[in-house]
């Protein structure tokens, strides 16, 4: 009892609901309370609710540019994301001003198999059949499906889509290209990731019978040009 007597006294909205006579009957009522806890444990609370309403009779207030300013650096932190509007909603970008240029982007990812799904995908010994051809084919439609699958990019005409897999013998993978390419107003990145995340899906696909233990790994954007930002390039590769 003596503990929450000392957190209400000290609380803002205590100084807060003290500041009128009806409040001061209710500071009269605690005060009783204080000396019937007095009589119980021998010594009053160390802060009474009676004296914290009678020296501190303080109102506070928050206005709109108090919150305004405790939100801008939220605020800040998403001011460069496009696809984020002024009060935070999401949006489409509008690319109806942007200029028309040659668009090129190549994502990778790996898919870990193991050794024993890698030597069955190496001896085209799978159930489901040949597992890179299948995945290869599947890459190239999931490109052509970016817009339906990820809701705010926007629909492109792609003039070119590439999709390689290679077996890597040293640590029993699949690794996996995707390429993109588009003549428009907006990059292809989201398509060539798309075609590699894809193909190292379908992968897994043709292999779960096998093993569960497959791992899709190392999902990145490797390269991109054209556009307002230019060319860009992963630094590791």
């Amino acid at each position: 009892m003596m503990m929450i007597c000392r957190f209400v006294s000290r609380s803002p909205w205590s100084r807060r609901f003290f500041s009128s006579d009806a409040d001061r009957r209710l500071a009269n009522a605690i005060s009783e309370i204080h000396k019937e806890m007095e009589s119980v444990f021998g010594e009053p609370p160390a802060s009474g609710l009676a004296g914290s309403a009678e020296n501190h009779s303080v109102t506070l207030n928050f206005n709109d540019s108090q919150i305004r300013s405790e939100g801008c650096t939220e605020n800040k932190l998403v001011s460069g994301l496009t696809h984020i509007g002024s009060q935070g909603e999401a949006q489409m970008v509008d690319v109806s001003l942007k200029e028309i240029t040659k668009r090129v982007a190549v994502a990778s990812c790996k898919v870990i198999l193991g050794r024993e799904v890698f030597d069955l995908v190496a001896s085209e010994q799978m159930k489901k059949g040949d597992v890179l051809s299948v995945a290869k084919m599947a890459g190239i439609c999931g490109a052509k499906q970016t817009s339906n699958l990820i809701p705010l990019c926007h629909n492109i005409n792609l003039t070119h889509i590439r999709v390689d897999l290679s077996l890597n013998p040293q640590d029993f993978s699949v690794d996996i290209e995707g390429e993109a390419a588009s003549t428009g107003k907006t990059g292809v990145e989201m398509e060539a990731m798309t075609a590699a995340t894809v193909a190292g899906l379908t992968v897994y696909d043709m292999c779960k019978a096998v093993s569960k233990h497959i791992q899709i790994t190392n999902v990145q954007l490797e390269h991109k040009a054209g556009g307002k930002s230019g060319d860009w390039r992963r630094k590791n590769r």
